[in-house]
Parts: structure tokens; C-alpha cells; sequence
């Protein structure tokens, strides 16, 4: 059996799976794009080995920051990884909220990939730049960086290209949403914010800082991209953390916009008073469906 958990950052989807992990003899794979990368641990919530407890989670913490890794990859790997579970005999959970991952994997998405090298020697710094943004609106790479904005423009060429489809399923599965009151999402959100920085963000992201690693996965990621711009000395520390917080509850709104109007979702008033109600709530909802 195959139970998705989805959700806006912030909710709970960490907790919940691993204690359905553990109900349901399941192995759990993220789906949480900036997970995926090595070395964005605190910025990106990435489970603990002892938020783990002792399940088995895929596709996370192995990707060099510095990789461009795209939605075709994880479609391709978590196919794969779904195989190798399903031989196992065990139960897959998927989480994350990254619903794009989501509909690439367990629907029918299916994408041009091109292996050639193509040649932009005929376009300036800003016309491969208003390419890139065309296929990837979030990418931010300096006009003047030449080399890295024909690799990135490359590497989106080869395998950022999918046809308008994915509307049919390829695998029997059950899409789980947890959520809560829009004021106290944010309010949560705002709280964890305040709780990695006292875990230690800013050192984490000085690290990558100080490594000159200025990649997509940097660009990207929400706590990364602000406190890069403090490092650059274009905002002040304080300015940076209004707008993690910000671009974090933004973030959430999207979240929810896309698994409203691309997903079928059985929703959950997370119960943050007692948890444990929550978890057995959704494991009846899994176990009936599964019946």
C-alpha cells in the first residue's frame, strides 16, 4: 500500500509519518525537494536520525548542494525506490510538500530528456538568463556568471521539459493532508523560524556561505536565499528574518493552492493539543481505504 502525506510547511507531516510508519510496517520516502540535499539540515526541518526512530527513510540527505537536482530525477528515483519497498513486502509512505514530486512520480508525468550539449555562444549574459527564468522562474544566478548560467540553462534544457499530462494515476495510493487554521499556521511557522535560528541556521548557512556555494538548491531554499543576502550585506539580520518568515507563510499559501486544484486529498484538522488523536484518526481513514 502506497499513503502519501502532504501538507503546508510547519503542520506535522514529520511526526505523522513516522508514527504510521511504524502502525503500517512502512518504509517512508521524502518528498520535500529541499531535503534531498546534503548539508541544508536546519533550514529545511530535515528529520533527525532520532525524529527517525529507527524507520527507514529514502531519498534524503544525498545530493551535493552544488547538483542541479531536478523533478525528473526524483521522478526516476522514486519509482525505483518504490520497487525495491513493494519487494520487500513493506508499506510506502511518501511525504513531503513538494506536490510537483508528487504528481511526477505516481502519475503518469512523462518528460523529453536530451543528452546533447547545446551551444548559447549567440546569446548575451541577459538573454540566457531570460531563458533560464522561463523555465524556471526561481533560479538566481548572477548575469555575470557566464559558466554557471550556461550550465544551469543546459541542465534545464535536458531535463526540465514535460508535456501537459499527469492527470492519470500509476499507482493505487491515498493522498493524506494535514492542516490547520491559517493564523496559527502562520504563527507556527513563525515559531519554527525563530526555533532554527536558535538551533544554529545562521552558522549552518555561513558554512555553505564561506564555501562560495551559490547553486540552485541555495537559491532556492527558503532560509538560505534570505541570509545569503545578509551575508552580501543587502539586508540586515533582522530584515533577513522577516523575510524567511514571510516567504515561508507565501510559501504555505502555494502549498495549498496546488493540492487543492492538482490533487484528491483527504484533509486533517491536525490536533496539536493531542497529537496522538491525529495519528489515529488518518491510521482508521489508511486501514479502512485499504479494506
Amino acid at each position: 500500500m502506497i499513503v502519501v502525506i502532504i501538507g503546508p510547511t510547519g503542520v506535522g507531516k514529520t511526526k505523522l509519518s513516522v508514527e504510521l510508519a511504524k502502525k503500517m510496517d512502512a518504509e517512508i520516502i521524502n518528498c520535500d525537494s529541499m531535503q534531498v540535499y546534503r548539508d541544508l539540515n536546519i533550514g529545511t526541518a530535515k528529520v533527525t536520525e532520532e525524529e527517525k526512530e529507527g524507520v527507514v527513510h529514502h531519498l534524503l540527505d544525498f545530493v551535493d548542494p552544488e547538483t542541479m537536482y531536478t523533478v525528473y530525477d526524483y521522478q526516476r528515483d522514486c519509482r525505483e525506490k518504490i520497487a525495491e519497498i513493494e519487494k520487500r513486502n513493506k508499506n510506502v509512505i511518501i511525504v513531503g510538500g513538494t506536490g510537483l514530486y508528487v504528481k511526477a512520480a505516481l502519475y503518469d508525468y512523462r518528460f523529453e530528456r536530451e543528452t546533447e550539449h547545446h551551444n548559447h555562444d549567440e546569446l548575451s549574459n541577459e538573454e540566457i538568463l531570460k531563458e533560464i527564468k522561463k523555465l524556471d522562474p526561481e533560479v538566481d544566478i548572477h548575469v555575470n556568471n557566464r559558466k554557471r548560467l550556461e550550465r544551469a540553462l543546459n541542465k534545464l534544457e535536458n531535463d526540465g521539459k514535460f508535456d501537459k499530462n499527469g492527470q492519470n494515476k500509476l499507482y493505487d495510493f491515498v493522498t493524506i493532508g494535514l492542516t490547520t487554521n491559517r493564523q496559527k499556521l502562520y504563527d507556527i511557522i513563525d515559531r519554527r523560524v525563530d526555533q532554527m535560528l536558535a538551533n544554529g541556521l545562521l552558522d549552518e548557512v555561513q558554512g555553505l556561505y564561506q564555501k562560495g556555494i551559490r547553486s540552485k538548491a541555495i537559491y532556492t531554499g527558503i532560509g538560505y536565499k534570505e541570509l545569503y543576502e545578509y551575508f552580501d550585506g543587502n539586508v540586515s539580520l533582522d530584515e533577513a528574518i522577516k523575510n524567511i518568515k514571510q516567504n515561508s507563510r507565501r510559501y504555505a499559501k502555494r502549498q495549498y493552492t496546488f493540492f487543492n486544484h492538482q490533487m484528491d486529498v483527504k484533509w486533517f484538522e491536525t490536533d496539536y493539543d493531542d497529537f496522538s488523536k491525529t495519528i489515529e484518526e488518518v491510521y482508521e481513514y489508511v486501514s479502512s481505504d485499504a479494506r
